[in-house]
């Protein structure tokens, strides 16, 4: 008793100035982390130019064509062999980081920092389908951690610099650092928690400035002369919002059918996997070198339009395909932007079919471009505020946030009715379910007399709320040392009642703190009575 009286006392200490230290260290974490999403982006874009060149180089000529593909084959395995000694860095990496945040994974965030910077460049510069969005978020996360650790700080401030440093890698890849504070909020933190908002803010603002002290003011996406959407027209919002719905629901039910069927294939390396979307990146980078990359110069090309109904859907078609077959591979690259281009592209095709059958001028088929694109990323990663305000950054227009907004909410509501999971969670689960994956109980082992923090919200409606701290069968060897409130800090008794917005500060073993975590946000999440 005496023991868990002085750590409380500890924590509580500890806790006085968290708020300043936060901001001073994710504003820290936040220049690092801009630094190193300059480096890859300039790296990428130098690489990408030269493997265009290649490509170029290479048609028609059999010799030049057999030594691009023997060069690819080197790079698939080399690549294979990074994500053999470090599997964590497959994928996007952003279901990682809210695996680690939930305490189901762990990593050395060192090697993971390393390996992804190199398989993700080397991946994004031969033009794979993937985006740069999941490796900056995931670098990110790894910076903030490595920092953490060499500082020894607490877990529950680790978990607060983490989730700054994933925003911060956002906010450096896309030149968003809105974005990137609200997709810490409601992706990777899924909490609202002051600490995780100053900290994020702090963290995304500063990579940011960093970004654009190097790379320029323009935004990722630059929209010429694009109009406001006529208030007369908004019926056709609506429609736009269900049919990315569907085709959300598509997508996301394609990247786990892709990874699936890549894991079917068991007796196969993982280097031999990871070579396969390189042959078939040379295959496109030889016959439509536009579909190449993530697709930020397919999408600005959509909108300088003279692109036709049947080519779009044989864009749209191949794309998809091209995504599926390099994220299923577990190649280190996102789906972000992707994503984003095959909302597009459905924007496009949806926005010339409208104009012909109305007597809406064409120039405004721009506008279903761009609307597309968030209703996409809404129907597909479910966080629609975030879809909003980074679309709204991406392109640098301010003008269209209620016809966004109608087109996302459709999106997401028509994409739940059709029991869509949001992909980032989907990925989650797969990766938990991974034989080779190490569960935190099992690596922990010895450090039962190790404590943690756990920070919870309690949502309105949860079995929690209005109850006495007393009369809640808390996990065991689990201790509420602290409940914020507002701007106050309660040291909570036995006959303390827990309200709807409180922040439960949890002190549990080491060793338990995953299971913990996942009762304690059960007993505290909403509708959960």
């Amino acid at each position: 008793m005496d023991e868990n009286a002085s750590e409380v006392k500890k924590i509580l200490n500890n806790r006085k100035n968290l708020k300043f230290k936060l901001v001073l260290e994710s504003a820290v974490i936040g220049i690092l982390v801009g630094l190193i999403i300059v480096c890859n982006r300039i790296l990428v874009s130098k690489l990408s130019y030269i493997f265009n060149y290649i490509y170029k180089l290479s048609n028609g000529s059999p010799t030049k064509i057999l030594v691009l593909f023997l060069g690819l084959i080197l790079l698939g395995y080399f690549v294979g062999c990074l994500l053999k000694r470090e599997p964590m860095i497959s994928g996007s990496g952003i279901p990682q980081v809210e695996g680690i945040l939930i305490k189901k994974i762990e990593v050395n965030p060192l090697r993971v920092l390393i390996y992804k910077f190199i398989g993700g460049t080397v991946a994004l510069s031969a033009g794979l389908s993937v985006g740069r969005e999941g490796p900056s978020v995931q670098m990110g996360a790894s910076i903030a951690q490595v920092f953490a650790k060499l500082f020894k700080r607490q877990n529950l401030e680790e978990q607060f610099l983490l989730t700054s440093g994933a925003s911060a890698g956002l906010s450096a890849a896309f030149n968003a650092p809105l974005s990137g504070v609200m997709f810490a909020l409601e992706e990777v933190h899924k909490n609202f928690s002051p600490l995780v908002l100053l900290s994020a803010i702090s963290s995304s603002i500063m990579a940011d400035f960093v970004c654009k002290e190097f790379l320029g003011l323009k935004p990722a996406l630059v929209f010429s002369n694009v109009q406001v959407f006529p208030l007369s027209y908004y019926f056709a919002l609506p429609l736009l919002g269900i049919v990315l719905g569907i085709s959300g629901m598509i997508f996301n039910k394609g990247i786990l059918k892709s990874q699936m069927l890549y894991g079917k294939l068991k007796s196969v390396p993982v280097q031999v996997k990871v070579i396969i979307p390189f042959l078939v990146t040379g295959v496109v980078g030889l016959s439509a070198p536009i579909l190449l990359g993530g697709g930020s110069n397919l999408i600005e090309s959509l909108a300088d339009g003279g692109f036709t109904l049947k080519l779009l859907f044989i864009f749209l078609l191949f794309k998809f395909l091209l995504t599926l077959i390099c994220f299923g591979s577990g190649t280190p690259g996102g789906i972000f932007f992707p994503l984003l281009v095959l909302g597009a592209i459905v924007g496009n095709i949806f926005g010339i079919a409208f104009c012909n059958f109305t007597d809406l001028p064409m120039l405004y088929v721009v506008n279903f471009i761009i609307f597309g694109m968030a209703g996409h990323f809404a129907s597909t990663v479910k966080s629609p505020i975030t879809g909003i305000i980074l679309i709204t950054e991406m392109t640098g227009s301010f003008e269209h946030l209620l016809a966004l907004t109608i087109v996302v909410i459709t999106a997401y509501i028509v994409s739940d009715v059709l029991n869509c999971s949001p992909i980032y969670e989907s990925l989650l689960n797969n990766l938990l379910n991974k034989k080779n994956n190490v569960k935190e109980s099992e690596q922990l082992k010895g450090n039962d007399r190790i404590k943690t923090l756990l920070e919870i919200s309690v949502c309105m409606g949860s079995y929690i709320e209005e109850k006495k701290i007393k009369e809640i069968s808390w996990p065991k060897k689990c201790l509420v040392v602290s409940i914020k409130r507002g701007d106050k800090e309660i040291i909570p008794k036995g006959n303390t009642k827990i309200l709807n917005g409180d922040y439960l500060v949890v002190m549990v073993n080491e060793t338990e703190s995953g299971e913990a975590l996942e009762k304690i946000k059960s007993l505290a999440s909403e509708f959960n009575n």
